[in-house]
């Protein structure tokens, strides 16, 4: 095996096993949530944020040498901005959907629930999609904000403030991902979504990843660093 190919294994590797763990954190926590909080959707909702946002600063540092973007929206923009090849970026977004469903199915087993559930949780209507535009705008707007301008230190609380944030302020608690996406349609629990709702939200992912991108061209048109998020 050639050294590009080992590491792009490790890359791969890398954002499969983030992936993962970022998925039990979501639905894990939506889970425990519930339980904890059966008549507070608001507490429920504070408990899901918190959960999310920490599990996603301490994943981002242990596993940024690596690779760290864990969502295929912020590894389109990469490979639109030169930073990896298309086939790179292929391989990761693989990575990224399959350990979306691990994660999906080792949440649903830890909290003695079938495997696999599919969700009834219709997430419906022009304000929800819109805010999966602006989640995921924002959310890439300061990852390239961030490392284009030369702190990829602190790409991990940036990302990880944000997403905890932003499930408050955006309609659609902000799941600004598409492999996260995916994977929470296997789950019939608070962290949900219905099949039905999901190929509309991933259409507003793209939407607004390729808004932040051209946002970001302009705002930072010559990066002061030459890496990723990895």
């Amino acid at each position: 095996m050639t050294k590009s190919a080992t590491d792009l294994g490790r890359r791969a590797a890398a954002e499969a096993l983030g992936t993962t763990f970022l998925v039990v954190a979501v639905i894990g926590s939506g889970i425990a949530a519930q339980r904890l909080s059966p008549d507070d959707v608001g507490l429920q909702l504070l408990e899901n944020s918190l959960a999310t946002g920490a599990a996603l600063v301490a994943l981002i540092l242990a596993l940024q040498p690596v690779s760290a973007a864990f969502n295929p929206v912020v590894t389109l923009v990469e490979r639109a901005l030169g930073q990896i090849s298309s086939a790179d970026a292929a391989a990761l977004v693989v990575a990224q959907l399959a350990g979306g469903f691990v994660g999906a199915v080792v949440a649903n087993l830890m909290f003695d629930l079938d495997a696999v559930s599919i969700s009834g949780h219709d997430r419906t209507g022009g304000g929800v999609l819109l805010g999966e535009v602006v989640a995921t705008f924002g959310l890439v707007l300061l990852i390239f904000g961030s490392l284009r301008s030369g702190r990829e230190s602190i790409v991990a609380v940036t990302v990880g403030g944000y997403i905890a944030a932003a499930y408050w302020f955006t309609s659609s608690t902000s799941f600004a991902n598409p492999a996260v996406t995916a994977a929470r349609m296997f789950s019939d629990s608070f962290a949900g979504i219905a099949p039905s709702s999901v190929l509309p939200f991933v259409g507003m992912q793209l939407i607004g990843g390729a808004l932040a991108l051209g946002t970001v061209r302009f705002l930072y048109p010559a990066t002061t660093h030459p890496g990723a998020t990895r």
